[in-house]
């Protein structure tokens, strides 16, 4: 059989695999499924909401030919839009902070964004930065005539994130009792989760969040090290009618739970995926063994060999 030939890369977002863990899952618990998103062309989920949200401003006349892009972002969503951008022949802006993995900010310039990078306080992550970078890119915006495409605030992306709960339904066969996911625009926990409850109402859906900054479980603002989540503050897409519960995760369980998970199962990621992780493994175990918890691996970890994630890890000679 020949195989397809693609028009472009962005045709090979989405429809990733689902993996079942073997050595992680617990012991009389639910069967636990992952789905690998570092599979998307940049190796992360958000490639998804970039083109989406790309897509719809081309549709409805917001974004015109050869416009200039300009996003704030702690990197995935960066890397997704400098793809998206780089095959649709849009210049683009991109407002990032050395909190984030130096592969990401690497990774756009290569891909041809241009960067504007905020410095942190001691490379954490929380409410002050996250709001001085879309200061930043609101300035931009403003003197480049450019299109925001506003993440935070931006709803095209939740199709995206509609269609990865479709997937999810139809390779589980509908078997699938829990989602769970970590939280950072709130797209997609709350997007897969509205696509699984229309299927079926009674799905328990998981939130995750930094114990550090557990602001949507009612605690104060705080700086934590999970890239990619946790704004520090409740953010607009936050939907709480379409979550079941909220997790807070440290920063040092997420790390520890991403490096088990590549030394025990080979699944190598971020530690947004380290913080997915022990929150759905603590679900399975309350779950019996017939149920199916579905989690999401939301980036490779290649993206996090720099950071303390990794470094922190290798053997001392």
């Amino acid at each position: 059989m020949t195989a397809a030939i693609h028009s472009s890369i962005l045709d090979r977002i989405g429809g990733t695999p689902l993996i079942e863990l073997r050595r992680l899952a617990p012991n009389g618990g639910a069967r636990v499924l992952v789905k690998l998103e570092s599979e998307n062309p940049t190796g992360s989920m958000k490639d998804r909401m970039a083109l989406a949200m790309v897509a719809a401003a081309e549709r409805d006349g917001r974004l015109a030919p050869g416009q200039r892009v300009v996003e704030y972002t702690g990197g995935s969503t960066g890397v997704s839009l400098s793809l998206v951008c780089a095959v649709k022949g849009y210049p683009l802006s991109i407002v990032t902070s050395d909190a984030f993995s130096q592969e990401k900010r690497d990774h756009m310039a290569a891909l041809g964004a241009e960067l504007t990078v905020i410095r942190s306080d001691a490379g954490g992550m929380n409410a002050a930065l996250t709001r001085e970078m879309i200061e930043a890119a609101r300035g931009i915006t403003a003197q480049s005539g450019g299109f925001w495409t506003d993440q935070l605030n931006n709803a095209d992306q939740l199709s995206a994130y509609h269609r990865m709960g479709e997937e999810i339904w139809e390779q589980t066969g509908g078997r699938v009792d829990a989602f769970v996911q970590s939280t950072g625009t709130a797209a997609s926990v709350r997007g897969v989760a509205e696509a699984l409850r229309a299927r079926r109402p009674d799905i328990h859906t998981v939130a995750v969040e930094p114990a550090e900054s557990a602001v949507l479980s009612g605690g104060a603002s705080g700086v934590h090290r999970i890239e990619g989540v946790g704004a520090g503050f409740v953010v607009p897409l936050w939907d709480r009618s379409a979550i079941s519960e909220i997790v807070a995760v440290s920063t040092d369980r997420a790390m520890a739970m991403a490096r088990r998970l590549a030394a025990v199962e080979g699944l190598f990621a971020g530690t947004s995926s380290g913080a997915n992780l022990v929150a759905a493994l603590a679900v399975a175990g309350r779950l019996g063994p017939e149920a199916t918890v579905v989690t999401v691996m939301c980036d490779s970890g290649i993206k996090y060999l720099s950071t303390a994630l990794y470094r922190d890890a290798r053997p001392s000679n």
